[in-house]
């Protein structure tokens, strides 16, 4: 017992030591963050990192230490230094400071953006409910307008917003769907038009490595800033056609939402109590279950929006439901013939992707059950 207790000592004094590295690289990471700063580069640089790691794993592998325990880790440190750098200053994409207007800058992802706006130097109105009769007043003064509202209110206040708006404002939206809206803008507004979609949430601690899909619609590079302003705040930028991004949209939002609110629905009418249902699950099943419960811990308005939100999203979903019908007439009639036919069928289909999938998922299960199982 005495040379295990010797041994425990030592690794206490070794996780000190490694405490005490961590301190002194964040104190380099604040330095590098100044450099930035000072130099106008973006928090999150992709290259850089994927060397960083890459260069680490081989080092990891000639040392005899485990590659993907090392890559975790530096992935886990660098984006802590990148959180502790989304709590400073950013660089500016601009030569002068832009005077953004947020239309609905009391919600969630408006506070979220008009933080980062106004720490990369930016000016920042808010109209709300509250203070719309200030928009005549500051519509003159504004380089962007950006709508963010709910989805069932955002067509109405493009065309109130619209009228009050000098010809040389950059109009955009944060809409999910893109079609409707900026067709909307393009009626109403005879500027620049702009379809933004951030795919994240207003949840986020930090905009690094988050989605901003991009449509030019009208006069783009006059909004180009955006999203050269976006990249400097550690965001992934994608520009898209307003059609394709509204077809995915409708199988990754809409579909994807509404066999939540199925599996949801289910286990309620079965008494299926989530937490009793953790005690019987596999890593897989949990991970399924929380991507589900996360749904129902926010706003059934918001949901109901984006499920709801066009008639080529629903016309999608009556057809999910004839599908559902066709493959439940297997159950029905005990054709496993039928089941493994289909079940073959979708794997040629989903190809090479289902072995990235199966490794991906294995790692998240993994890690999931790891930390709370």
């Amino acid at each position: 017992m005495s040379d295990l207790d010797s041994m425990r000592e030592e690794i206490d004094a070794l996780d000190k030591t490694l405490l005490e590295i961590l301190k002194k690289r964040n104190d380099v990471a604040k330095k590098v963050l100044a450099f930035k700063l000072e130099h106008q580069l973006p928090v999150f640089m992709a290259e850089r990192e994927e060397q960083k790691t890459e260069r680490l794993r081989r080092d990891a592998h000639e040392m005899g230490v485990d590659p993907e325990m090392v890559e975790d880790l530096l992935r886990i440190i660098m984006a802590s230094s990148r959180a502790t750098q989304s709590q400073h200053e950013f660089p500016m994409a601009t030569d002068e400071p832009m005077h953004v207007l947020l239309l609905g800058g009391d919600g969630g992802m408006g506070k979220l953006y008009r933080r980062f706006l106004e720490r990369s130097g930016h000016q920042v109105s808010s109209i709300d409910k509250g203070n719309w009769y200030e928009l005549e007043q500051l519509a003159p003064t504004i380089d962007l307008a950006i709508v963010t509202v709910p989805i069932h209110v955002t067509l109405d206040v493009i065309e109130r917003v619209s009228a009050k708006l000098p010809d040389h404002v950059v109009l955009a939206d944060f809409t999910s769907n893109k079609v409707a809206p900026i067709q909307a803008m393009m009626q109403a507004h005879k500027g620049p038009v702009l379809g933004l979609h951030p795919m994240h949430g207003p949840d986020v601690p930090n905009l690094s490595k988050q989605l901003m899909v991009i449509c030019p619609a009208r006069d783009g590079e006059k909004g180009a800033w955006f999203g050269e302003q976006c990249k400097l705040w550690g965001m992934r930028v994608v520009e898209a056609d307003p059609d394709a991004h509204d077809h995915a949209m409708d199988l990754v939002q809409g579909l994807r939402h509404f066999v939540a609110l199925l599996h949801g629905s289910f286990m309620k009418d079965q008494e299926l109590k989530p937490q009793q249902m953790l005690d019987y699950s596999s890593p897989m099943y949990r991970a399924e279950l929380m991507m589900t419960g996360r749904i129902f811990a926010q706003s059934a308005e918001l949901y109901a929006d984006i499920v709801f939100s066009s008639p080529e999203r629903r016309a999608l979903l009556t057809q999910f439901f004839k599908h559902h019908e066709r493959l439940a007439a297997m159950v029905e009639s005990n054709d496993r013939a039928g089941f493994i036919k289909e079940f073959e069928a979708v794997t040629d289909f989903f190809g090479s992707f289902a072995t990235q999938a199966l490794f991906e998922s294995g790692y998240l299960i993994n890690r999931l059950s790891d930390r709370f199982a």
